[in-house]
């Protein structure tokens, strides 16, 4: 079932929505804080998982939550009236740092959480700067995870695969693309991913196997 959120223009309203709130907020960094990239994207999240129902209204965002550890799928999750469930991960970028490489989500994570239809992972960026101890905000994306192009993304060797944002400065978005398309190229990617971790895991098998026999034939006691 598509969502109207993003087939329509209403996901332009909320990164307008979102981007005007943020740029109107007074001072909330600290002066260590400021100085922190880490610091100032988590103050960024929460001041966002605070408010994000109240930036969207409640007439679009439904059974708000915003009870997720910190090391869940999302910051935040919600649903809207037809039913549909988003489940919303917030990432920052300091436009003026030369590059970052954000974990967006396991590819397991988002495979079993796609088996239904309904359910949408969706991507909220915040690109910004800091101006004394203001956040200045340049852009917003607010998009599900298939809309972003794979020339893009990358897979990192964490668990099952970590997708990633391969620089931050540096998002491709394909408005529209289909859900199907999209996690046929995932799981192309996997394909070529898996036998490059297993030809690691093969090399770094072999290295330890030789540290020791080296240790082995060291003398003294074991």
């Amino acid at each position: 079932m598509k969502s109207g959120r993003f087939f329509t223009d209403e996901y332009k309203t909320i990164e307008r929505k979102i981007k005007t709130f943020l740029n109107e907020q007074k001072e909330f960094l600290s002066g260590r804080t400021v100085k922190s990239t880490r610091a100032v994207g988590d103050a960024i999240e929460d001041i966002l998982s605070e408010n994000f129902q109240a930036i969207v209204g409640d007439k679009h965002c439904v059974n708000y939550s915003s009870d997720f550890p910190r090391r869940a799928m999302a910051d935040f999750a919600f649903d809207d009236r037809d039913s549909r469930h988003y489940r919303v991960d917030v990432k920052t970028h300091r436009v003026s740092t030369k590059f970052n490489m954000p974990n967006l989500t396991s590819v397991r994570s988002l495979s079993k959480f796609y088996e239904d239809d309904k359910n949408y992972f969706v991507v909220l960026s915040v690109a910004y700067d800091t101006e004394g101890l203001r956040v200045v905000v340049s852009e917003v994306k607010f998009v599900p995870i298939e809309f972003l192009e794979w020339n893009c993304l990358t897979i990192g060797a964490l668990g099952w695969g970590q997708i990633q944002i391969a620089n931050a400065n540096r998002i491709a978005i394909k408005r529209n693309q289909s859900r199907k398309a999209w996690m046929l190229q995932l799981c192309d990617h996997l394909s070529e991913f898996y036998p490059r971790e297993m030809k690691k895991i093969g090399q770094r098998t072999e290295y330890f196997a030789k540290v020791r026999r080296r240790w082995e034939a060291k003398g003294g006691p074991s």
